[in-house]
């Protein structure tokens, strides 16, 4: 199945076909084994970091991946004028097109990845469970059949039994992917799924599976030569999920017995030699509470985690795949693979966690990393977080002797970091990782949603967040008295403030004593503070009988706080205009949450709706957001066509509220 044998010629520059923060780790290693380095880039990615750190940079197209990071003509078309022999996919895109990978052939350029043939038959979900079966490994029950009529699908989905999964047979990365509770809730979660998928991977075609109630996602990483070798490398657990998609992932797995181990690996090995696989793969299982795994689909390409793996097997996969790329066997037998300690790693996103992940685009207008610690990452204080692309920024790896040792780094470092400007889920990393279900090594891919509440609360010292927020404000204000060590000869006037959080607007009252502190005062709670340093972007201050620092980022009447772990983003609303019905779309009018494009207008003019009723779904940064009639009433007008990209705040629908 790996197809004829194709002539290998050397090269010695390598066009890398993606972006971010995986460009420029295939960068690291390519060069520090001696080749040269093309990227390409999008509108959207000028002035990126990856851009700018290659040897040489061509433009393929705008800034929706369709028009640039998805055109195959337009990247092989780049690796040739830029005379690069051999082309990385990277992960994403166009990683697990076949046709890409038959185009680079075509094109006599080495594609660093498993032939087209590989490809088709493994990165089709449908076409390799087949193919597992007939292997003799354990599939989820489902359907996988060529009609995908909507009746067809809602029988087929009744009679595996509900709850069951819609999967898009191109997909990876959560894209294309819904749980469906009902026969109910089925068809608009399949018409949901396929527009995703359509937009992700330019192929709405789905499959079901039936949904295995809190499993853990279990990953075996293989890699194969052209000379028939085959080892792997171990697993990963990935079960700390939301939508779908990983976000923190760890090697060995917790649930994971050197006996199992040796099991699922023997199986993962059989599965790539027989289809004479090359380069590095990763078979994807469901593993019960029993012991039993299943196989859900072969990633045909390296994972976004294959960090963990490096971490504790001493291996760099990147230059593997180089190797193994051209021609050179693999050069490692199953014993020379050993494994030491335990490796963590979590994904920063661009996205709200408190606003049901709400993806979040903009200017990242501060950015420090913590030293002691792996992180892959593209950005810099200044960098532009466009919302054409996945949310992920960053990625923190930590490896430790033991799996708390790990844990304990991570956190400690995850608490260092300084994201300014655009709302990330650090803090909520932070707060899984603290998790007592996940401290013990026994999350599933239900963690989230059963302990949501709590990974959502607020914290416990949110009021004293608050006034510290206050005290930034007053002490950082260009009118206000400036702030001096010591005492005062009086005490100021209480000054009133009104905060907004982004989660609504409280009121504080500033003063400052005799004896130089300051009084915050809040819904009735008092808190004190003793400044005893301020610079340009810190704070040093006493608290509860504590010495604190805090770092912060002044930006006209906002102000972006570093606390404890936490990013705080706040305005000071003080002399601000009260809000307006239209800020929660009380006006009729309804707006688009952030930057996008339209892919469903659920509504035509006319249309009488509820409160709540989804009207119109958004895509950004991969992922479809429904937005709702804030009022009920008439649909007056529809200011959006389908495709169209929007910008956060414009007026998508139109509602005349009810009398």
């Amino acid at each position: 199945m790996s197809g004829a044998i194709v002539k290998r010629t050397p090269f010695f520059k390598i066009l890398i076909a993606n972006r971010g923060e995986i460009a420029l780790r295939i960068m690291r290693s390519a060069r520090r084994l001696g080749y040269g380095v093309v990227a390409v880039y999008s509108d959207a990615d000028r002035d990126a970091l990856h851009v700018r750190e290659a040897d040489q940079a061509v433009r393929i197209g705008e800034a929706l991946p369709a028009q640039s990071y998805l055109k195959i003509d337009a990247i092989i078309a780049a690796a040739k004028a830029s005379g690069a022999g051999a082309v990385h996919p990277g992960y994403g895109f166009l990683a697990e097109n076949e046709n890409f990978a038959q185009a680079c052939r075509d094109a006599g350029l080495a594609f660093i990845g498993p032939s087209p043939e590989a490809i088709l038959a493994m990165g089709n979900k449908a076409g390799a469970k087949d193919i597992m079966r007939e292997a003799g490994v354990p599939c989820v029950p489902g359907y996988q059949g060529a009609d995908q009529s909507n009746a067809v699908m809602l029988a087929e989905a009744k009679s595996i039994g509900f709850p069951v999964m819609i999967k898009a047979v191109a997909g990876g990365g959560g894209r294309g992917m819904r749980l469906v509770a009902d026969a109910a809730a089925f068809p608009d979660a399949l018409r949901s799924a396929r527009s995703e998928a359509q937009g992700a991977f330019g192929d709405p075609t789905v499959i079901l599976e039936r949904a295995i109630v809190d499993p853990r996602h279990v990953e075996i990483q293989v890699f194969g030569d052209r000379h028939g070798n085959a080892i792997h490398l171990g697993e990963r657990d990935c079960s700390v999920q939301r939508r779908h998609q990983k976000l923190i992932e760890e090697a060995p797995s917790p649930a994971v017995t050197p006996e199992l181990r040796a099991r699922m690996g023997a199986v993962a090995v059989q599965a790539v030699k027989a289809i004479g696989y090359e380069g590095a793969g990763t078979l994807e299982f469901l593993l019960d509470r029993a012991g039993n795994f299943y196989f859900m689909e072969m990633n045909t390409r390296l994972q976004v985690e294959h960090p963990v793996t490096e971490a504790i097997t001493g291996l760099d996969l990147v230059e593997l795949q180089l190797r193994v790329a051209r021609g050179e066997p693999l050069g490692l037998r199953q014993e020379d693979i050993t494994f030491s300690g335990h490796a963590i790693e979590v994904r920063l996103c661009s996205e709200d966690a408190g606003h049901d992940f709400m993806p979040q685009s903009g200017t990242m207008a501060r950015w420090q990393m913590p030293e002691g610690i792996r992180v892959e990452h593209a950005l810099q204080s200044g960098s532009e977080i466009p919302p054409f692309y996945d949310s992920m920024i960053a990625k923190f790896v930590s490896h430790g002797a033991t799996r708390d040792e790990a844990r304990g780094k991570l956190i400690s470092a995850l608490e260092q970091v300084t994201a300014f400007g655009v709302t990330t889920n650090q803090g909520f990393l932070i707060d899984c990782l603290r998790h007592p279900v996940f401290a013990k090594g026994e999350a599933t891919t239900a963690f989230i949603g059963n302990h949501r509440d709590v990974l959502l609360a607020p914290r416990p010292d949110r009021g004293s967040d608050l006034a510290l927020a206050a005290l930034l404000l007053y002490v950082t204000n260009p009118h206000a008295p400036p702030w001096q060590r010591g005492r005062s000869l009086a005490a100021t006037f209480p000054l009133g403030l009104q905060i907004d959080l982004g989660h609504g607007v409280q009121e504080i009252e500033i003063v400052r004593e005799r004896d130089g502190s300051y009084l915050a005062t809040s819904n009735g709670d008092r808190f004190s503070f003793v400044i005893d340093e301020l610079g340009q972007d810190s704070i040093r201050f006493h608290h509860d009988g504590l010495m604190e620092q805090a770092r912060y980022l002044r930006d006209g009447d906002g102000l972006h706080i570093l606390h404890r772990g936490v990013t705080l983003s706040v305005r000071d609303l003080t002399l601000a205009p009260p809000e307006s019905a239209s800020a929660t779309g009380g006006d009729g009018k309804v707006r688009a949450a952030m930057n996008g494009r339209v892919v469903a207008v659920l509504v035509k003019a006319g249309d009488k709706v509820a409160a709540g009723q989804p009207v119109m779904t958004l895509e950004a940064m991969k992922m479809e957001h429904v937005h709702t009639a804030g009022v009920a009433g008439t649909v007056s007008s529809i200011d959006v066509a389908e495709g169209e990209q929007v910008t956060t705040g414009k007026i998508v629908v139109e509602i005349e509220a009810a009398a």
